[in-house]
């Protein structure tokens, strides 16, 4: 995050007053609240994901395969992205589906091989070629990665983003994509198809994957973390995919619509919600990675107090008191790295473990995540008071989906050109590797209970972030 330079009138000691939030709106829109127990109307499930045993490998001709793990995994997934693709696009656009001329497996680390116009020696990647109707991957580096850090529908949602583009070429002017789309466009749409085929597997219709709506999902947004387009890299850049947030928001897109809700993905509508953004001239190395503060700087800290005081200043609410030391609470458990207590009305911290969180990892170092991380955090628990305030119940999933969407309202106008303490490039991914942390309060109760759904929970954020504090109560009641 960036912090303006502004004359500071007080420094922060024990005790830091944080003020309210914007105006919570009573009055609750049945048609709008969701099931706490669903995600995008499917039952939040905790059971196995990934291959289903005892099923028959796919028989798909490919050109320089191996036969081993990393082929089967994605010929089987080719076969059900393809069968999912047969069966939609007669269905939502009236066209008939042509299988994929070619697929090609290669190892970027052995002998390449000649592919659109590409030679593959050294290129760990998975693309589809116009040129030819091609779906290419790397089985020696980028498939066993993806598997080894996320599991094997890793690989899926990777393929099936790829089998995204292809779809856009066999949809052509039905599927809105020419020559001239950016390429942003055309990577948040098949983001979208590839939620569009998630879909179709959590509901139990694909012959070789199966996935949970809870771990499973998580597994898959984190992958779309992974892939994401590097902090300070414009939408506008030949070649950008997305930030995680903006991926993670197409590929949900997806799976709580159908394939026409994808192709009307265009420009303007790219322009209405995408976040990513090159870095400003403030946004400088202070010694934690570019755009990054120092949690634990005293002027970094006011600067959030001041924030929370603006983005919530509607409010009646009395804020809560804040403490960087723990101590007993009569009605709540403890929670790390920030508590909050209704009895007192009280906020205390653990600076240590916001440190650590707030703290981007060195390359090849294990770390925390980043500044917007740490601070996200303490938020949460603000937004626990204010709830409290206007008679919530801070308990159970509901009161966990209003905090991961409150804490969005207040990121939301961390966007002002006045805000002193103001996004930064990268800050919304962090906001999304917070929220799939098994542990994180982002989008947990007053007890650090967290909406086991990771899809959820960043739902719930983007709800705030984009519509505000009043789409959290009257979405989000319980």
């Amino acid at each position: 995050m960036a912090r303006r330079a502004f004359l500071l009138t007080t420094a922060l000691t024990a005790v830091l007053a944080l003020t309210g939030c914007t105006q919570l709106v009573g009055g609750v829109a049945r048609t709008e609240r969701p099931d706490v127990t669903k995600v995008a109307g499917l039952d939040i499930t905790t059971g196995e994901s990934g291959p289903k045993p005892g099923v028959p490998d796919a028989d798909l001709r490919v050109e320089n395969g191996d036969g081993g793990e990393m082929d089967r995994l994605a010929i089987n997934t080719l076969a059900d992205v393809g069968a999912y693709w047969a069966e939609q696009l007669p269905a939502r656009f009236d066209v008939p589906f042509e299988p994929v001329r070619r697929l090609v497996s290669y190892d970027s680390n052995g002998a390449g091989v000649e592919i659109c116009r590409t030679n593959t020696k050294g290129v760990a990647n998975a693309f589809y070629c116009s040129l030819d109707d091609s779906i290419a991957w790397d089985r020696g580096e980028l498939l066993p990665m993806l598997d080894d850090s996320f599991g094997p529908m890793a690989v899926v949602t990777v393929l099936a983003h790829e089998m995204g583009h292809a779809i856009q070429y066999k949809l052509g002017d039905k599927g809105g994509i020419t020559q001239a789309t950016p390429s942003i466009v055309k990577e948040q749409q098949a983001d979208c198809y590839a939620g569009n085929f998630f879909r179709w597997v959590a509901e139990g219709k694909a012959e070789h994957f199966r996935i949970s709506t809870g771990p499973g999902l998580n597994q898959v947004l984190a992958t779309m973390f992974f892939i994401r387009d590097g902090a300070g890299t414009s939408a506008e850049k030949q070649g950008a995919h997305g930030s995680a947030f903006d991926r993670v928001a197409a590929f949900q897109f997806g799976f709580a619509g159908d394939p026409r809700r994808c192709a009307a993905i265009d420009e303007a509508e790219i322009r209405s919600r995408i976040t990513q953004q090159p870095f400003a001239r403030e946004d400088v190395d202070r010694g934690q990675g570019k755009g990054n503060l120092p949690v634990d700087d005293p002027k970094a800290l006011e600067a959030l107090e001041e924030s929370l005081r603006e983005a919530h200043k509607q409010t009646g609410a009395v804020p809560p008191g804040f403490a960087t030391s723990g101590g007993t609470c009569a009605d709540a458990r403890e929670t790390s790295p920030a508590s909050y207590c209704p009895a007192t009305n009280s906020i205390s911290i653990d600076l240590t473990e916001l440190v650590r969180i707030g703290t981007p990892p060195k390359r090849g170092q294990r770390g925390g995540i980043g500044d917007f991380a740490a601070f996200a955090e303490i938020a949460s628990r603000y937004a626990l008071s204010i709830q409290k305030a206007t008679g919530y119940s801070l308990e159970g999933p509901a009161a966990g989906l209003r905090t991961a969407c409150l804490t969005g309202a207040w990121a939301g106008k961390t966007t002002a050109e006045q805000a002193r303490l103001k996004l930064s490039s990268g800050d919304l991914d962090e906001a999304v590797a917070e929220l799939l942390a098994d542990k994180s309060l982002i989008a947990a109760d007053v007890n650090g209970t967290v909406v086991p759904s990771g899809f959820a929970r960043v739902e719930a954020f983007r709800d705030g972030f984009f519509d505000g504090a009043g789409r959290c109560t009257r979405k989000y009641s319980g």
